[in-house]
């Protein structure tokens, strides 16, 4: 199938120019991904008749976590009064709520343990008053600040859910790229800001991940798309010119 029927999503551009050249992000609509789904199936299904050698997958975190029954609805989410009143000093932002709300918190709590959020919190809360911010995200790590919850814009059933980050998110790229044959990348990304969670043995630098999707191509609200399909601009020009010869 020809790749020139995935557009760019809303407000989004197909490429981008980066210290590491230039690529072409080619977002993949799905169905709305359930507890079980197997991703090898969302490979088969919507990536493979558009992929050809070369290019590199990269996959919303959030659809792996899912898939892996790492979604919670909001209502089977019982806080702790820690998780209540731990959640009212995080920063909330438009683009996320975090850890900002007791179910969110009490998934991080019971994720990654009391210990390590009661010693974030703590550094946390002795660093704020210096102008100091992001100290408790700094140490909770890729889990905590992949935990996120309900948003207006979160495409249905998920905007009544909280989710976890992915389990195992670089084994899981691994079984990918055996599937499929290409690089695989597992990125949170947001308007705010990026990180790879997971990535198969022979994708890029994490850096080169990041700057990709610098301008988190694959949108934040309810566009269906949580794969992109990502292709050196070269790689392409250098079709075109095999293909008019």
């Amino acid at each position: 199938m020809d790749i020139a029927a995935l557009v760019p999503n809303s407000g989004k551009k197909l490429e981008i120019e980066t210290a590491y050249g230039t690529f072409c992000r080619y977002p993949v609509k799905t169905h709305v991904v359930m507890k079980g789904d197997s991703l090898e199936k969302i490979m088969d299904d919507y990536v493979r008749p558009y992929a050809k050698e070369g290019d590199m997958i990269f996959i919303s975190e959030k659809i792996v976590a899912i898939s892996q029954g790492r979604a919670f609805k909001i209502e089977d989410i019982h806080p702790t009064k820690l998780a209540i009143f731990l959640s009212r000093f995080v920063y909330k932002t438009p683009y996320g709520i975090g850890l900002g709300i007791p179910s969110t918190m009490q998934l991080a709590i019971d994720d990654i343990g009391k210990p390590k959020i009661l010693f974030a919190a703590f550094c946390s809360a002795v660093t704020k008053p210096f102008g100091v911010r992001g100290v408790f995200y700094k140490i909770v790590g890729d889990k905590g600040r992949a935990i996120d919850g309900p948003c207006d814009y979160t495409l249905p059933p998920y905007n009544h859910y909280a989710k976890l980050a992915p389990k195992d998110p670089d084994q899981v790229a691994d079984t990918l790229e055996k599937h499929t044959g290409l690089p695989v990348v597992i990125i949170d990304s947001n308007d705010l800001g990026r990180e790879v969670l997971g990535k198969s043995r022979s994708a890029p630098a994490v850096e080169v991940c990041k700057a990709v999707f610098a301008d988190n191509p694959l949108g934040q609200a309810a566009q269906q798309t949580p794969v992109a399909i990502v292709r050196r601009a070269e790689t392409m020009a250098s079709a075109d010119t095999a293909g008019g010869n």
